[in-house]
C-alpha cells in the first residue's frame, strides 16, 4: 500500500497519531492504541486533515475527552507499518474514503 502524508495531531515528535490517504482510495489512520484489536484513539483535530471534499467514512465515538474512537482494518504487513513512526502505544487501521455530498441551501449557491 502506497501512502501519503497528510498531517499529524498530538504530540511535537515522531510517533503521533496521524492521517494517510493511500492509493486504494482509502484512508490509514495512526492512532492510540485501545484494548479492542483494530480500534485506535485519535484528537479532534486530525480528522481536519481528510482530503477535500471527502470524510472518514468509519462510524465515530466521542470520549469526551478530546478524542475520538473508531474502528476499520487493522494494518499488520511489514512494508506498510515499515512507511510509519508508530510510538510503541499507537497502530494503525485502514479506513473507507467517502466524498461529502452537500445538501441544501450551501448546494444550490453557485
Amino acid at each position: 500500500m502506497r501512502l501519503t502524508f497528510l498531517g499529524k495531531a498530538g504530540s511535537e515528535g515522531g510517533g503521533c497519531p496521524s492521517l494517510y490517504t493511500t492509493d486504494r482510495n482509502t484512508y490509514l489512520v495512526q492512532g492510540w492504541e485501545t484494548k479492542t484489536v483494530g480500534t485506535v484513539e485519535i484528537p479532534h483535530l486530525l480528522t481536519g486533515f481528510c482530503e477535500p471534499d471527502t470524510f472518514i467514512g468509519a462510524p465515530m465515538t466521542d470520549t469526551g475527552r478530546g478524542t475520538f474512537r473508531l474502528g476499520g482494518r487493522p494494518i499488520n504487513d511489514t512494508e506498510t507499518l515499515a512507511q510509519l513512526d508508530l510510538a510503541d502505544d499507537e497502530t494503525a487501521i485502514e479506513v473507507p474514503k467517502l466524498e461529502r455530498t452537500f445538501y441544501g441551501n450551501a448546494a444550490s449557491a453557485g
